[in-house]
């Protein structure tokens, strides 16, 4: 069930606010109706779990999604009914949370309601998948573009498990050299600097400048990390808002070599979203609206959405899309020779296919400089850290140290 927020009026014109659980709108709409009540307006509040308490809304797992749909077009083929099919599995459905998601979708439908309002009604599901819906609705071949559908959600799952893959040794490297670096600093080096105190000795320059940071970074250390905290969580924060997400995004586009591989990405997640939505039946102008509504990246959300403009008077998308400096040179020209030969879907594939080996590519290739790159900064600033340390010990062992 859900919760919903109705306003209505009396006989009187009184009106009054309340919260009530119902398996849909409809079934509120009645409920009030039979009570000689006006319905003015009716908002979602949330899902009720079968305990009574309200489900907080948060994001479905990818993978728990595409098997829920994989199974879904299975039954939908074996020529199933779409509400005995949303029964079956959700009795097959173990994650609580997923469950009163279908529950209620299963509840909307019987209704009355259209599946892809439905799924929209939860506020939980990509527009993508609920334009699909829609887009196989109407044309009558829910069960193709489903399996479309489910096919460009596996190749970007494969495509993200890759990159994935490719991040994961980097980023325990840059992980254990912040730590190690943070010992040595904050705990190793004031142990070197209590040594020579007692000792009463001088020590070089280089010394004398280790001790002092090495100090100061034991004293303020949980400042700096207060300050850190602070800091992701005001980017955090600005990343949260349009503009701030969009200038963020620029910084990452503009990073030498990374940022062009970023871009890629976003282009290749784009063209596989638009080549889905066009071969599902959904027309260019309303594809162009859904992708620009899905795609991560502001930047490029925000080219598409100038483009869907340019579009929606008329102008070829090839050329919109020019406009914004935002594609590559490449993905225009390769858009303009499918809509001379009337292919758009099928060229937007090729361009997500080469768009994500290139990222692929030039992801693994970047890796491979970054590691070895992340072994010698580490190599010598723990170097750098030793010998001004053991300086003076040297000195010692010379005779130097009076």
């Amino acid at each position: 069930m859900a919760e919903y927020l109705v306003k209505v009026a009396d006989e009187r014109g009184h009106v009054s606010q309340q919260v009530e659980n119902a398996r849909s709108e409809a079934e509120l709409r009645e409920r009030f109706s039979q009570q000689g009540l006006l319905v003015y307006e009716i908002k979602t509040r949330g899902i009720v779990g079968p305990d009574g308490i309200q489900l907080r809304r948060r994001r479905i797992k990818l993978s728990q999604f595409v098997i829920f749909n994989q199974q879904f077009v299975t039954l939908i083929h074996a020529g199933l009914p779409i509400l005995n099919a949303l029964d079956l599995l959700i009795k097959r459905q173990k994650a609580g949370y997923f469950r009163s998601i279908l529950q209620n979708v299963r509840d909307r439908v019987k209704s009355g309601e259209l599946l892809s309002d439905s799924f929209a009604a939860q506020g939980v599901f990509p527009k993508i998948y609920t334009t699909t819906l829609l887009a196989g609705e109407k044309s009558g071949n829910l069960e193709e573009v489903l399996t479309r559908y489910v096919h460009f959600q596996r190749m970007a799952m494969s495509f993200r498990k890759k990159l994935t893959a490719s991040l994961i040794y980097p980023a325990l490297l840059v992980v254990l050299v912040v730590v190690m670096l943070t010992f040595l600093v904050t705990y190793v080096v004031p142990q070197f600097a209590n040594l020579y105190e007692q000792l009463g000795t001088e020590v070089p320059a280089l010394t004398e400048f280790m001790l002092s940071v090495g100090t100061a970074a034991q004293k303020y250390f949980f400042v700096f990390l207060a300050a850190v905290a602070a800091a992701i969580f005001a980017i955090w924060r600005l990343a949260k808002s349009e503009t701030g997400s969009e200038r963020i995004d620029r910084v990452r586009v503009a990073l030498p070599g990374l940022g062009a591989i970023w871009l890629k990405y976003q282009v290749a997640v784009f063209a596989r979203m638009m080549a889905t939505l066009l071969s599902g039946g959904l027309p260019l102008v309303p594809a162009l609206e859904t992708a620009a509504a899905s795609i991560q990246s502001r930047f490029v959300s925000k080219a598409v959405g100038y483009a869907t403009q340019k579009v929606r008077e008329g102008r070829p998308l090839s050329r919109s899309l020019e406009e914004t400096n935002a594609f590559p040179e490449l993905t225009v020209e390769m858009l303009e020779v499918g809509e001379s030969t009337g292919a758009l879907p099928t060229m937007l594939t090729s361009v997500a296919e080469f768009y994500e080996e290139d990222v692929q590519n030039a992801l693994t290739a970047a890796m491979s400089l970054i590691e070895p790159a992340i072994l010698i900064v580490m190599g010598t600033v723990v170097a750098f850290v030793l010998i001004s340390l053991y300086l003076p010990i040297f000195t010692l062992g010379a005779g130097g140290i009076r």
